[in-house]
């Protein structure tokens, strides 16, 4: 894999160039504009929402649950590996832009949400069947098939070889042998086992297991970051200052930080981002038209508050951890710089805490994309392709903890970016049902 990595970078700095840097904030903005600050003026219904949605109507599991499938693939190993990742390479000044990828994403997630519930289908066996590939054909016409099935088959290529298998194993067995000293071969024979168990059970084995380990997780996890956080309450200005001076200017060398620009902290934030958050990748509204609501508009929502709780709550704890601690100008990096940012505040016992955070952010994001890249066989092969395509998904599992930890990353990235392409167009040629739907749910509301 490593005699690839020079082809790998090169596809993966013209993929996350400025085009698709610019498609991705630029429909988000273009969002946030004909939805009126939606993010904004609408969050504190939305978060009522996550526990008083009606979850009434046609559809598979309640909203709650949809979120947390969603939630589950989106708050992984990017919240803890990938901002570190960001902050190495492009500086604190990446949590800025990670910050602004994720403010606009919200009115993507949103966007996304809407139409997964507008468009949805009910399959031959009576499940829900949503999302991008969906809305791209049925809302932008039958002559957009071929443009709904690359996204489909981009979705499995993600679940395969992206987000779904490879950093999250890698993850799990690097921190549970850091941690605790067991070999990586008896960690990921035990992750393979765990997740081929729950699988089989489908969507609802899915969201049953989501809907009891997210909300633990991510209070965890919060709780451990603000520790930190209260103990460098006095610091906090000057983290602040660093990360906006550095979005802008660039961060000089220092320690062992090697210096980045304002291009390095721009892409690398919004890359690392988008890979936490995954607003505008289009995988949340495959779970999202699953939920049980006959109001498109409020399942958009719901799934909006995915985005404010994985980068504008979780992706920030760990940010400013980093920053606090001085982590980020160490000679560390991934999932070891938040270890030593953990150990330097609760000792050996960061390193533990650490490992349970990330174990389980890793575990929940490998079911939500299980379930991702499922239905997206469906789509393109049906029902028979289910058994095959869960086969590949566990072997993949397997044979994670053992690649190259730079090539992973890149590798995500560039199956990310073909996924994002056909969602954003969608998005955009769609936006004005989006408009319309919205208008008719809050004219109702208020």
């Amino acid at each position: 894999m490593e005699s690839f990595l020079p082809i790998l970078n090169a596809i993966d700095s013209f993929l996350w160039g400025a085009p698709l840097i610019v498609l991705l904030v630029g429909t988000g903005i273009l969002l946030t504009v004909r939805l009126s600050l939606i993010q904004v003026v609408r969050l504190p219904q939305a978060l009522r929402l996550i526990l008083r949605a009606k979850s009434r109507g046609l559809g598979d599991i309640s909203s709650f649950k949809a979120l947390c499938v969603a939630l589950a693939a989106t708050i992984g190993t990017g919240n803890i590996v990938g901002v570190a990742t960001a902050v190495k390479v492009g500086g604190p000044g990446a949590i800025f832009w990670m910050w602004m990828a994720a403010f606009f994403g919200m009115a993507t997630k949103y966007a996304e949400g809407l139409l997964a519930v507008k468009y949805r289908e009910t399959d031959a066996r009576g499940e829900i069947a949503g999302g991008p590939m969906y809305y791209i054909r049925r809302g932008m016409g039958e002559k957009y098939r071929p443009l709904a099935a690359f996204f489909a088959a981009a979705t499995v290529l993600v679940a395969f070889f992206g987000i779904g298998t490879f950093p999250q194993v890698n993850a799990i067995v690097d921190s549970v042998e850091l941690s605790f000293g067991v070999p990586r071969l008896y960690t990921d024979i035990a992750l393979t086992l765990v997740i081929a168990a729950i699988t089989i059970g489908g969507l609802k084995s899915i969201a049953a297991v989501a809907a009891r380990v997210i909300p633990f997780m991510a209070a965890l996890y919060v709780v451990i970051c603000l520790g930190i956080i209260l103990a460098h309450l006095g610091e906090i200005p000057g983290a602040i200052a660093l990360i906006l001076d550095g979005a802008f200017t660039g961060t000089a060398a220092a320690g062992g930080f090697a210096g980045s620009t304002v291009m390095m902290a721009m892409k690398n934030g919004i890359a690392r981002g988008v890979f936490s958050n995954e607003s505008g990748l289009g995988s949340a509204p495959i779970a999202a038209a699953a939920a049980k609501t006959n109001e498109p508009a409020e399942q958009g929502l719901v799934s909006m508050t995915g985005t404010f709780i994985d980068t504008i709550i979780i992706c920030s704890m760990t940010g400013l951890v980093l920053v606090l601690t001085g982590a980020w100008n160490g000679d560390t990096a991934g999932a070891a710089m938040t270890g030593a940012a953990f150990t330097s505040f609760y000792g050996a016992v960061g390193g533990v805490l650490l490992t349970v955070s990330l174990a389980l952010f890793a575990f929940t994001t490998i079911l939500g994309w299980n379930y991702y890249g499922e239905r997206a066989v469906v789509y393109l092969a049906g029902r028979g392709g289910i058994l095959p395509y869960r086969v590949v998904f566990i072997v993949l599992i397997a044979l994670g903890a053992f690649l190259k930890l730079e090539a992973i990353w890149i590798l995500a990235d560039i199956v990310n970016g073909l996924m994002a392409i056909p969602n954003l167009i969608a998005l955009l040629a769609l936006s004005g049902v989006v408009v319309r739907e919205t208008r008719k749910y809050m004219e109702k509301q208020d």
